[in-house]
């Protein structure tokens, strides 16, 4: 089968060509049903994620060749009998969660599966087909196109963000970042009853977005000073609620001065491995009483994200794909930024399900 693959780790943005890293379709074997609780699925489409070209430039570590992708729809064509018990069924229009927790290590059985230790290595979903246990599969409801429904992974990154800032309605909240999960966030925290959403972003058509997707105030802070901004929408005393998720350096290290008292910061980007913040405890910790954390996937939030589904604005996410054969070329229409979500088209037979 046909699946896009890592073949050179490097900068997505090396001056030099050479130096970049790579990805070629590449023919791979077909994977095949080995446990009662596998399914598979001929995947419709993988959305590329922020996080994709992370892992282009080897921020894992991983040896090449290597597949991408999880953010992914589909439809079941083969499942064992463990699947069928649990209700899935060929012909079934699924999305759903690229990790498979084991469910008895330490941090799954403690509540915590997003540590889970024995998470094996999965498929990569921008390929025909993948196979996942069935606890990872949700059917899509029938409003939802498979299409849209390769949403319902980031989305569920923005539903563990609100689980995290464990918000309040009223509370007023600042977004870092006008990508795709700080879109879907701010569509959800709105849902949760802010009473104010401000957002930051340096792309004016990014901005536009966010303010048609329901943004109260759209700040580019290459024009605007953020802190000023944030003191003129907050009377000067902060948002509760701040999440970063531009993965700027800059724009991270800004985000505990323009916090309330009391208030939380979620870094949700994929940061460099060798940055540091900088962090004045007295400030921060003692002063102002934050909350400093971040999120690393998403457990326990698929259900509730696929309820959300229906209510979410995707439109503007789907409007961009390309066909699996032409991988490299969404990858580069990935890299130029000139729409807000990028899907790659795996089975054109299945696509307009």
């Amino acid at each position: 089968m046909k699946s896009l693959q890592v073949v050179k780790t490097g900068s997505v943005r090396a001056p030099d060509p050479e130096d970049r890293g790579r990805v070629e379709v590449r023919d791979i074997p077909e994977p095949q049903l080995l446990h009662d609780d596998d399914v598979k699925i001929k995947v419709a489409y993988c959305s590329i994620c922020g996080s994709d070209p992370h892992l282009i430039e080897g921020i894992f570590g991983w040896q090449v060749p290597f597949g991408l992708g999880h953010e992914l729809s589909g439809v079941i064509t083969e499942l064992g009998p463990g699947a069928a018990a649990k209700g899935l069924k060929v012909g079934d229009r699924v999305a759903g969660n690229f990790l498979h927790f084991c469910g008895s290590c330490y941090y799954c059985r403690n509540g915590q599966q997003q540590f889970c230790e024995n998470i094996p290595e999965g498929n990569a979903g921008m390929s025909e087909y993948v196979i996942w246990d069935a606890s990872q599969v949700f059917v899509l409801p029938d409003g939802i196109s498979l299409r849209k429904g390769c949403l319902l992974e980031p989305v569920s990154v923005a539903v563990r963000i609100a689980d995290k800032l464990a918000m309040k309605a009223g509370q007023r909240v600042f977004i870092s970042g006008c990508g795709p999960i700080g879109l879907f966030a701010l569509q959800i925290l709105k849902m949760y009853g802010a009473s104010v959403v401000a957002v930051s972003e340096v792309s004016e058509s990014r901005l536009a977005l966010a303010k048609k997707l329901g943004a109260d105030f759209t700040i580019n802070p290459a024009e605007t000073s953020l802190q000023e901004a944030a003191d003129a929408i907050t009377g000067g005393r902060g948002f509760d609620a701040v999440v970063e998720v531009s993965g700027n350096k800059g724009a991270a290290a800004a985000m505990p001065g323009i916090t309330a008292k009391g208030g939380t910061i979620i870094y949700g980007a994929q940061y460099p491995r060798d940055f540091d913040l900088p962090f004045n405890l007295y400030n921060i910790c003692f002063e102002k009483e934050l909350t400093v954390t971040g999120i690393y996937v998403s457990p326990y939030c698929f259900p509730r994200a696929l309820q959300l589904l229906p209510r979410m604005q995707l439109d503007e996410f789907v409007k961009t794909s390309y066909p699996l054969e032409q991988g490299v070329e969404a990858f580069q229409a990935q890299f130029e930024a000139k729409s807000p979500k990028v899907l790659i088209e795996c089975n054109r037979d299945i696509a307009n399900l």
